[in-house]
């Protein structure tokens, strides 16, 4: 079975990633004793994403997967965006969640989105990268208890729920994690043929 390690000690995104692909050999850094992480310093979270993956793949000669992703609200210029988990506090989900509802309680236009970017790094350096979205808005009153992040204020109108009220099977089919990871899913067959066998 092809071993791929997950960049990333985010324990709700390892679950999220696992859930999606229960076929694959994912381990997390923690599973294989690695402590150590690449900066998070990019623009993007394209940048970000391909920085965690090459440093890992490259290190420990590893196949590596790692994501970025973020809040974007259109009413705050696009933030929190890359900073959304140091937006207020390291992460800290009840700190960031308040300065969320603080800087955008007064501004109309409360529309936003989630983006994820995931990149796939060889050993090599070779690296294979998707980035989606899912749009919702922003309230000020949190509903729910899953999820993580800013999921109790991440509303989605089509289903008149917060990200935080959906089931994670759920949220494996709208979510802007789950469509970069399906849209990967043609390089996870082409490196199980390529890798497999070996």
């Amino acid at each position: 079975m092809l071993q791929i390690v997950i960049a990333s000690n985010n324990k709700n995104k390892i679950r999220e990633i696992k859930k999606l692909y229960p076929n694959l050999d994912l381990k997390s850094l923690a599973e294989l004793n690695i402590s150590d992480e690449a900066e998070e310093d990019g623009q993007t979270f394209r940048e970000n994403a391909a920085k965690k993956a090459l440093y890992i793949a490259q290190k420990y000669h590893v196949i590596t997967l790692a994501d970025d992703s973020g809040l974007c609200c259109l009413g705050l210029a696009l933030a929190p965006g890359v900073h959304s988990a140091r937006y207020a506090s390291d992460h800290n989900d009840a700190l960031n969640n308040a300065k969320l509802v603080k800087e955008i309680s007064s501004i109309k236009n409360k529309k936003a989105y989630y983006a994820c970017a995931i990149c796939i790094a060889l050993p090599n350096g070779k690296t294979y990268l998707k980035e989606k979205k899912c749009y919702g808005r922003i309230i000020l009153t949190p509903k729910g208890q899953g999820g993580f992040g800013y999921d109790p204020y991440f509303y989605l109108p089509k289903l008149n729920k917060t990200m935080a009220e959906i089931s994670l099977e759920e949220k494996n089919m709208i979510s802007h994690r789950a469509k970069a990871l399906k849209a990967l899913k043609p390089i996870f067959r082409k490196l199980e043929k390529k890798y497999d066998n070996k």
